[in-house]
């Protein structure tokens, strides 16, 4: 009996696929373009809006990507430039160092006469009365005090006190500062006295007989038991004349200029 219904239903299904197919066999060609239209107007939009989604994914991927290639390029050019700053640093160093050592070279060439030994200037102690230098030389290195200390220009001053690496001198600008000096064409003698006067020197005890203009040098005349003679002090850039002869006095100005030396020598004989 089973047998008999099964074999009913498959007849009847197989009567249904070929009616199916006398049907479409004899469906026009443009009731299937109406069908294609309507798949196609309903499919095509979805189609497209997950194109777009996907080239939107897409773009946005590629920005972060370009983004994180800007950074490390950064950070790159970061480093680049830090070793660049470090390497400019090492060679104003070395610049440096070989024009302290264009000076030092120079000065002794200069003063050939003297036993010296080459310093420069670590710190300066200026004020209203005095015009104090430390240099980074002292006992260890063979200064001791009362050595005199010049610049390639001419005269700086004398040692007054010493440490085992460092000395302190004493400018011939420092208001308690004296030099005993000669004017350069009359050998008359003078003392120069540190006034801080703008960084210059008072000529005084001027000798009545001695004939002194601007422009005349003045330079240490080897008394007082400290400086040697012959190294320049300075230049007169004015006299002044008094109603008594024995008070008239000069101002000096000095070789050296004391806001801009850094190497100094210390003449030890």
């Amino acid at each position: 009996m089973y047998k008999k219904k099964s074999g009913i239903i498959g007849i009847i299904i197989t009567i249904i696929i070929l009616i199916l197919l006398v049907f479409l066999s004899n469906l026009k060609l443009e009731s299937l373009s109406y069908v294609e239209n309507a798949f196609s107007a309903i499919v095509m939009p979805i189609q497209t809006g997950y194109t777009y989604l996907k080239n939107k994914v897409t773009g946005n991927t590629n920005f972060f990507t370009n983004v994180e290639n800007l950074k490390n390029e950064n950070e790159e050019l970061k480093t680049a430039n830090s070793n660049l700053e470090q390497e400019l640093r090492e060679l104003e160093i070395i610049k440096a160092e070989n024009e302290t050592l264009k000076e030092y070279l120079g000065l002794t060439e200069k003063y050939t006469d003297y036993e010296t030994i080459p310093a420069y200037i670590i710190s300066k102690d200026i004020s209203n009365y005095s015009n104090i230098f430390v240099i980074n030389a002292g006992k260890n290195d063979g200064i001791d005090v009362n050595m005199t200390v010049i610049a390639d220009e001419g005269l700086v001053g004398y040692v007054i006190s010493v440490t085992d690496t460092t000395a302190k001198v004493q400018t011939i600008i420092d208001s308690s500062s004296a030099v005993t000096a000669t004017i350069s064409t009359t050998e008359d003698s003078i003392i120069c006295k540190g006034s801080l006067e703008d960084g210059m020197l008072k000529a005084t005890y001027i000798p009545t007989s001695a004939d002194i203009s601007e422009g005349e040098n003045v330079e240490t005349s080897g008394m007082g038991g400290i400086y040697p003679k012959g190294i320049k002090i300075g230049t007169i850039k004015e006299v002044e004349q008094t109603l008594n002869v024995l008070d008239r006095y000069a101002w000096i100005e000095p070789a050296v200029d004391f806001d801009k030396v850094e190497t100094v020598l210390v003449i030890t004989n």
